[in-house]
């Protein structure tokens, strides 16, 4: 009994640790210049859930803290967050397009206290954005079940990733393979060209000779 009781505490340990490991989320750390725009951008597939927070962090306790604007766009270009003149501030979206997703920063007016600016991003997406306490409190799961919930999440988020990369596959497959015919199509168009003109250079110099009766 004492063994399968540590066996149970070793799998739910090893589920816990995996779950954790499968978690897409991290800090990211911009060191804004004062005049320019620095950005971040993350490929995510479609109906991904992303979370993000990000503050201006400054060592300077003499001048205010300078502040920033901040605007993200989806691949297609539309905007889905857009602040300015912020010490802080959080954007949150689910995606409904494949692609890059751009995070731009930049300073706005004069950094009272010089230099380079830093600003922490705190970039979470897909199940480790999402919020595991309502859904804890909502279906009332507490301890390993919940534990065994957010690893069914992971499995689920890596099967729909795992979808997503074949797509993705698939469709640069198929550009690859267009890009290998147009190729190939003007290789022959251009021998055949070249052929051309060296036929037409050789009737042109016979018939000069021999206007010439040089032949």
């Amino acid at each position: 009994m004492m063994a399968e009781g540590a066996n149970v505490r070793a799998a739910v340990l090893l589920l816990i640790l995996l779950c954790v490991l499968l978690q897409r989320s991290g800090a990211i750390w911009l060191s804004l210049p004062a005049s320019g725009t620095k950005c971040v951008s993350e490929e995510i597939q479609n109906k991904i859930v992303v979370l993000a927070d990000y503050v201006v962090i400054t060592d300077d306790h003499v001048h205010p803290t300078p502040t920033i604007s901040a605007k993200v766009t989806s691949p297609y270009g539309n905007t889905l967050h857009h602040k300015e003149n912020a010490t802080h501030g959080q954007f949150a979206f689910t995606t409904t397009e494949g692609g890059n997703y751009l995070a731009c920063f930049w300073v706005d007016g004069q950094n009272p206290g010089g230099g380079d600016i830093s600003v922490n991003i705190d970039w979470k997406m897909g199940i480790a954005a999402k919020d595991w306490e309502s859904v804890a409190r909502k279906e009332k799961l507490e301890g390993v079940e919940l534990e065994l919930r957010k690893l069914e999440g992971a499995v689920e988020a890596i099967h729909e990733n795992l979808l997503y990369l074949k797509s993705r596959e698939a469709e640069m497959r198929v550009v690859s393979e267009t890009t290998n015919a147009q190729v190939a199509w003007f290789g022959i168009m251009s021998l055949g060209i070249c052929i051309l003109l060296s036929v037409s250079q050789i009737w042109y110099l016979t018939r000069y000779f021999q206007k010439k009766k040089l032949i």
